[in-house]
């Protein structure tokens, strides 16, 4: 593998956003993301390996980390921050087709619900993961779901909720999803929800972690 690509890789594991920025404390001084993927392009590597050798393989490492408990939800929010700084230089080449997303996840906090740290680390989470993510924000009504899914055929739907009182509106969002669009893959997470909770509704997956419903995306499309 390029030197230079592992040195992104390690830059998003590690939150290291570009040159000024202090943070991790032992990287201080070094390029980031940012000068690092612009750097890559003029040497004429493949965005499509950056992304994939150096952006996937960064987030998987900290998303590992996340589900183990070994790193928490602010050193997430630093490689996220990272992963997107060096993902602008490559937003070009999703537009033009050369670089080819696996596919398009439609993501959102049900309807009632406020809550949006858990969605935004698995939008990143996804985005980094080669994904475009249609991220619908939080309080997202059933009905705007089901429009968004019918703008992008074959799509799959990632459902937030934190809050016990707003199950019962994934429940409903989990119906009508599936009544309008029976083959729409859904997944749920949050912290009131679980496995059981999730067959109980219809969805097809629960993860307790964003790196969980990184690995069934890729599954569905492997």
């Amino acid at each position: 593998m390029s030197g230079i690509i592992e040195k992104i890789a390690l830059c998003v594991e590690f939150g290291k956003i570009n040159k000024v920025s202090p943070y991790p404390p032992d990287m201080k001084g070094q390029d980031g993301t940012d000068e690092l993927t612009q750097q890559a392009l003029k040497e004429g590597i493949r965005p499509s390996e950056i992304l994939e050798k150096g952006f996937v393989v960064g987030m998987d490492r900290v998303g590992r980390k996340f589900s183990e408990n070994k790193v928490f939800v602010p050193q997430m929010l630093m490689s996220a921050k990272a992963m997107s700084t060096g993902l602008v230089h490559l937003k070009p080449f999703f537009t033009s087709g050369e670089v080819k997303r696996k596919g398009v996840f439609v993501l959102g906090t049900v309807a009632g619900d406020l809550h949006d740290i858990g969605k935004n680390l698995v939008s990143m989470m996804v985005e980094g993961g080669g994904w475009e993510v249609i991220d619908l924000g939080v309080d997202v009504k059933s009905e705007k779901f089901v429009e968004t899914v019918k703008q992008h055929p074959g799509c799959l739907v990632g459902l937030s909720a934190l809050l016990t009182t707003t199950m019962v509106n994934m429940e409903k969002i989990v119906k009508e999803i599936k009544t309008a669009l029976p083959d729409t893959k859904v997944i749920i997470g949050g912290a009131p929800v679980n496995s059981d909770f999730c067959k109980k509704i219809g969805a097809d997956f629960y993860s307790p972690d964003p790196q969980g419903a990184v690995e069934y995306l890729n599954k569905m499309v492997a």
